[in-house]
């Protein structure tokens, strides 16, 4: 397939998550996982992105001046956090449903967040630069992880960084991330993930290296069912987010 015609969009991916756009905000509904998820997420960008800056992680707004885009942003659940703490951000998704729902709990919440009903094709042929890419929970629903991971990388500035959180292609992600997930504790709609789309570390920091992005950090991301929390974790089995940054 030629490069113009190629895209990461996968139309089913889009189509399932727009029908499930209006519990984006429900603590307690179908991203339930993800409300819980949020908190180590968020920590781990602020921290690793305060240290580069020299910044405290604990001030009111250690993000100030930083430029973030989050892409696959969905209902807004990591771009109102990252607002708060200072960042100038911008949050894509293709699925329109998606950005309407942003758009109004942003607006309901006091905060002022450039949502854009787009891809990352788009915004990369715009020449758009950012000082950190979000690419969160969002690579084992794209099309081509390759292309993603070019084209998404082409938006970071030199000396900038992006963040990547996914889910291991690991039997034991099979059993907790799918079957536990979805059929069992029934956290997760059935079909939100395909084990056939997960990404081993491995694969992801091969098609960052392609990008011209090298990784600075790893870390598993593990959840305690006595305690209700995620945590930072040496084991990747499952869930796992690197942090890359490319050359001044």
């Amino acid at each position: 397939m030629a490069e113009a015609e190629r895209s990461t969009i996968d139309p089913g991916e889009v189509e399932h998550f727009s029908r499930l756009a209006a519990q984006w905000w429900d603590p307690k509904g179908k991203f339930r996982p993800l409300h819980k998820f949020n908190p180590v997420r968020l920590a781990y960008i602020r921290d690793h992105v305060a240290s580069r800056l020299g910044r405290d992680p604990l001030s009111a707004r250690p993000l100030d001046g930083v430029r973030v885009l989050d892409i696959g942003c969905g209902g807004g659940l990591l771009c109102e956090p990252m607002a708060r703490l200072g960042a100038t951000v911008i949050g894509v998704d293709p699925a329109e449903r998606n950005i309407e729902i942003a758009r109004l709990h942003a607006a309901e919440s006091g905060l002022t967040i450039d949502y854009r009903a787009t891809t990352a094709e788009a915004l990369a042929d715009a020449g758009e630069q950012f000082d950190i890419v979000l690419n969160m929970e969002v690579v084992e629903h794209v099309a081509d992880i390759d292309l993603f991971i070019t084209r998404t990388g082409e938006m970071v500035k030199p000396g900038g960084l992006m963040f990547v959180a996914t889910i291991n292609r690991t039997l034991k992600a099979l059993g907790l991330a799918i079957v536990g997930a979805e059929y069992l504790l029934r956290w997760l709609p059935r079909g939100t993930h395909r084990y056939d789309k997960f990404v081993r570390p491995q694969e992801l920091e091969a098609a960052l290296g392609r990008a011209g992005l090298s990784v600075a950090d790893r870390t598993g991301v593990t959840y305690n069912p006595l305690a209700d929390r995620w945590s930072l974790s040496k084991d990747m089995d499952v869930n796992y987010m690197l942090l890359a940054e490319k050359p001044a």
